[in-house]
């Protein structure tokens, strides 16, 4: 409490003083002249006075009833006033003398918790300024940059005009190599004197201080005639621009001999050939260097006129265009004193695409020096076009970028083109659309010469006229299925790069599955809501699995250069795919009934969301130690390879497929595709396989069939939830969405399979047509693991998982697996509570 009356009363007088002390220590005083000062004091101590005046009247001494109040305060019930209390009514009554001493008794035991009382020395509501506060910077600003030895200096007047006091060094030097080169400045009067190396175009800034030092400044490295100094003693910087000596001549000088490290301009050279895929995208590949960092660069595309073909639409002078100028790629992080990246571009659009070019590349270093590469002389790769049409349109635009002088000669050619729509154009729009861009490309010629705008509009309408006939909207999948196969046939021909092969292999695929789909669309679905497999006699079955191992060899010949056996089983193919029917049996054990074969499309789907589910899991653990799991590299993006669990032999469909193929990663090549964008594209497929799925659910009633389309949605809708997820890169929660697709496919299979049965029990005789009682089990039928069903129960199986000699290195695996699984925390908790349940049992 006696330091809460000082603090209080007191605080206005530590302020002045501390006002006063800053004052001292920064010399300001002593730089006032005699009158200033002794006004300056006077005024000081008479505000010391009346602060202290002020203190000594607020402040008094507390007593002891006021330290026994203020305890008391502080403890619950104020026990130490209760204890100097006396009973006023019931004096005489026992009752209430009892209650009256439990309590005084209560009271004496808190009291005997109290405890000294921290003092409050917020004055927060006497300074509402904070006065305090400003005097406390005040005075540390003071002890930070003033000096003790001024305080004293009181008497001693401010210097006269001329004068000079010298309180240290008169000269201050340092060197500033340029910031490119990350070198860190120097002080000159701690460098030696003697060698000094500095990079060329350092800046070296001297400051001489007193005009009558008697210092002058000597330099032989800037190459100029040195500048007078400035009136501040400051002399014009010099720059560093060759090897010589600096020497502060005079009383305390220095000098130096400085030896010059010259910038090297930088260099720029290209790797390798230039490559492009199927759609037009060039890819170049170069390094660059600099001794310190290479800062920008840049691509000069330029027509190579000399080169070109000069026949049809080129015979004649092109028109006036400037080089193609692109920035060059440079490394987000890192040095770019020495790097390699890969320039990347389409150019399709261009005029200059599938043309002779040079390309040249520069960059440029932080010192404005520019290395140059030797200009390399290629074809600027552009989209390659394989439908007739398309070609001679494209090559048509090609002229009229030439010069619009060719604007006559494009109408005519097109013109003829367009004369028997019937036999060139696929459809009504593709025809409709030339003949719109021919008539206004007449009524532009009939106008005069073509202006910009109107060669940009035809080339547009030109280049968008080629994409539709080339990719088009064709009526139907047979259509594009041989548009594919008639692309991927030229390609042969004429010879393409793995890339193309890969793009064309894909759009092949792709045009293979809706061509598929479409069929079992039009297929004649089984009209009385039984589930009875379909017969045909004199037919030879063909799996996709069968399909897709096709496509696969078809691709690995094409690969390896072997066009010819390509060629041959492309033409096999063909013939299969011209009578093709899709049936609803797999011709292995009898004929499969739709029920039958949706129940094993559902338990392939199942095996590969779980597969894709621990392929997310292991992406999720390198993303925390960056160490990839054992045995995931090489699943993908290996040409020729599918994803485990889609190896042939499993009866993988080509719509089972996660990934989509199995066997290109995204370039094309065999590198590593991007992990989160390929679990995606998977996911998707994935997906999509699972709503064919349920369109080609047999027409079964009952609450059991409604049930399982009902589950069959909710695991589409999770998948589509755990694709976003994967496409934004947030793992744990697809992980989490798919576990819930998961178990909505469990739900679905098994209510479909109770559908099922109760369709076979409401079959009259259908148990004695088969020679099977009723209820029992379908040997042809597989359970989710792919083993034959038991005989005695729809669901069950007498097969065992541990096939094959070695049944306990097997039983081992199975083990491991459980344990290794059970130890993923982050797995559902549903399916660690079943792991740690198996491991409980075995």
């Amino acid at each position: 409490m006696v330091a809460e009356q000082v603090v209080r009363g007191f605080w206005p007088l530590w302020s002045i003083l501390a006002i006063g002390l800053a004052l001292l220590l920064t010399g300001w005083v002593g730089a006032m002249t005699s009158a200033w000062r002794i006004g300056l004091g006077l005024v000081w101590l008479a505000a010391i006075v009346i602060a202290a005046g002020y203190g000594f009247r607020r402040f008094r001494l507390p007593g002891w009833a006021e330290a026994e109040a203020r305890v008391d305060a502080r403890l619950p019930g104020r026990p130490i006033a209760a204890l100097q209390d006396t009973l006023a009514v019931g004096e005489g009554d026992g009752a209430s003398r009892a209650v009256w001493e439990a309590h005084l008794s209560r009271m004496a035991a808190r009291s005997r918790e109290a405890r000294a009382v921290e003092p409050d020395l917020k004055v927060a509501s006497r300074d509402p300024f904070g006065l305090r506060y400003i005097a406390l910077l005040l005075l540390s600003a003071a002890f930070l940059f003033g000096a003790l030895w001024r305080v004293p200096d009181l008497g001693v007047a401010a210097p006269e005009a001329g004068q000079q006091i010298a309180t240290g060094p008169v000269w201050e030097g340092w060197v500033e190599p340029p910031s490119y080169t990350g070198r860190p400045s120097m002080y000159l009067a701690d460098i030696p004197e003697g060698l000094l190396v500095a990079p060329q175009g350092s800046r070296i800034t001297i400051r001489i201080y007193g005009e009558e030092s008697g210092l002058t400044i000597a330099e032989t490295v800037s190459g100029d005639t040195p500048e007078p100094a400035g009136e501040d003693g400051s002399q014009p910087p010099i720059t560093v621009a060759q090897s010589g000596t600096l020497a502060i001549e005079g009383e305390g000088g220095a000098a130096w001999d400085i030896r010059m490290i010259e910038d090297a301009a930088p260099v720029v050279a290209v790797t390798a050939p230039v490559e492009a895929d199927a759609m037009g995208e060039m890819a170049l590949p170069f390094e660059a260097s600099d001794d310190y960092a290479v800062m920008t660069g840049q691509a000069e595309i330029a027509l190579d006129v000399d080169e070109v073909d000069r026949v049809h639409g080129l015979a004649i002078d092109p028109e006036d265009r400037d080089p193609v100028i692109v920035d060059l790629p440079m490394p987000f992080s890192g040095d770019r004193d020495e790097f390699t990246e890969t320039l990347i571009d389409d150019f399709s659009e261009h005029p200059f695409a599938n043309l002779p070019v040079t390309v040249t590349l520069s960059v440029r270093d932080g010192e404005g020096q520019v290395g140059t590469s030797v200009p390399e002389e290629m074809i600027l790769p552009g989209r390659r076009f394989f439908q007739p049409i398309a070609r001679a349109v494209i090559e048509q635009r090609r002229d009229l970028l030439w010069s619009r002088e060719n604007g006559r000669r494009v109408w005519q050619m097109l013109s003829a083109v367009a004369h028997e729509p019937e036999e060139f154009f696929p459809n009504e729009t593709t025809y409709l659309r030339l003949d719109f861009t021919l008539r206004r490309l007449d009524e532009m010629l009939r106008a005069g010469p073509m202006s910009d705008d109107d060669v940009a509009e035809i080339t547009q309408a030109l280049w968008d006229l080629a994409i539709q006939l080339e990719e088009g909207t064709l009526a139907d999948a047979r259509e594009r299925l041989r548009r594919a196969q008639d692309r991927l046939a030229e390609a042969m021909r004429n010879g393409a790069s793995d890339e193309e092969i890969a793009e064309l292999m894909n759009e092949l695929r792709d045009a293979m599955n809706d061509y598929m789909r479409m069929l079992a669309e039009q297929a004649e679905p089984q009209g009385d809501g039984t589930d009875q497999p379909q017969t045909s006699e004199n037919s030879m079955e063909i799996g996709q699995d069968e399909l897709q191992a096709l496509l696969d060899r078809i691709q690995e010949l094409m690969e390896q250069g072997r066009m010819a056996e390509a060629q041959e089983l492309m033409e096999q193919l063909n013939q299969m795919m011209e009578n093709l029917q899709v049936t609803e049996g797999e011709g292995q054990g009898g004929q499969q009934s739709p029920g039958q074969q949706s129940m094993q499309d559902l338990a392939e789907t199942l095996r590969d969301q779980q597969q894709l589910s621990d392929e997310s899991f292991r992406e999720l653990q390198e993303q925390f130690n960056g160490q990839p799991q054992q045995g995931e590299q090489g699943q993908q993006g290996q040409p020729g390879q599918q994803p485990q669990g889609g190896q042939q032999g499993e009866g993988q469909s080509p719509g089972n497929n996660p990934s989509g193929e199995g066997q290109q990663s995204d370039d094309g090549q065999g590198g590593e595709a991007d992990p989160e964008g390929s679990l995606a594209d998977r996911q998707q497929a994935l997906r999509d396989e699972l709503e064919r799925q349920r369109g080609n659910l047999p027409a079964l009633g009952g609450d059991e069939a409604e049930a399982a389309r009902d589950a069959l949605g909710r695991a589409e809708g999770a998948m589509d939830n755990a694709e976003d997820a994967l496409r934004e890169g947030d793992l744990a929660e697809a992980i989490d969405q798919q576990a819930e697709a998961m178990n909505a496919l469990r739900d679905g299979m098994r209510s479909l399979g109770e559908a099922l049965a109760e369709n076979q029990s409401n079959e009259p005789g259908q148990g004695q047509q088969e020679g099977r009682a009723e209820g029992e089990a379908d040997p042809s039928r597989r359970d989710p693991l792919g083993r034959q069903m038991g005989e005695n129960g729809q669901f069950g199986t007498e097969e065992s998982l541990l096939q094959g000699s070695d049944i306990y290195r097997r039983a081992e695996e199975i083990l491991d697996e459980i344990r290794r699984r059970a130890g993923e925390q982050e797995r559902p908790e549903a399916e660690l509570d079943y792991l740690r349940r198996l491991l409980e049992r075995f």
